[in-house]
């Protein structure tokens, strides 16, 4: 059943490289919106568990939860006062992470503190989830160049692309626009990006809808 639906607040996800930040700036740009973006760049442990997952999953997963929850907590003063908020991330998607990257004591750990901090998050009124092929995704990491990133693996983003898919197709709290993100370029084509911005704004939606747009050739 379709239905109107008054959008507001609108996070974004999507695996590593799917284009996450580069869309929600190029949203909040438009519709002169309080944008929040993952401050990854502040996590001291990143690049040390690209190198090493295992040793500095734990680190890197709460430092995680705390910053996107005390994010989320200033979500609720700009919800007053701002008439958009774009995020390019879901404070639902922590957990993606943490069953791909915690084991033992450290999961019941994180399980036993994330119900906690998740409780009085405030949902977006739509998610959108960039769906993109391994092949690109590694591409466009590889585009951006930025120095931690540069021990991602192929496999790892396999594994986090599985995960993903698994989650989204069963997430139901919000409602979910799913865009095939490999055969658009919403960053250097007006037309692709006026193709998906009609697509987020259309007056009525059922809860979960898919976005195919028309190839538009191989970047590869």
């Amino acid at each position: 059943m379709k239905r109107n639906i008054e959008i507001k607040y609108i996070a974004i996800e999507g695996v590593i490289g799917a284009g996450k930040t580069a869309l929600a700036k190029k949203l909040s740009s438009h519709l002169d919106a309080k944008l929040i973006l993952e401050q990854f760049e502040n996590n001291p442990f990143l690049e040390k568990f690209y190198e090493n997952r295992r040793r500095y999953a734990f680190q890197t997963q709460m430092f995680f939860l705390i910053n996107r929850f005390k994010q989320q907590e200033e979500i609720k003063q700009e919800d007053l006062f701002t008439k958009y908020i774009i995020s390019d991330y879901l404070f639902e998607k922590d957990r993606i992470f943490a069953y791909l990257n915690l084991q033992g004591d450290e999961f019941k750990l994180y399980e036993s503190i994330y119900p906690l901090l998740a409780k009085n998050i405030i949902k977006p009124d739509l998610v959108i989830y960039l769906q993109s092929k391994v092949d690109r995704l590694m591409y466009n990491i590889k585009k951006r160049g930025r120095d931690i990133e540069k021990s991602i693996t192929r496999s790892y983003i396999e594994e986090l692309s599985e995960a993903y898919n698994h989650f989204f197709f069963t997430y139901n709290s919000t409602p979910l626009l799913i865009v095939n993100s490999s055969e658009i370029d919403f960053v250097n084509s007006e037309k692709d990006f006026e193709e998906l911005y009609n697509q987020i704004f259309r007056t009525d939606r059922a809860p979960v809808e898919y976005f195919n747009p028309e190839p538009f050739g191989s970047i590869l």
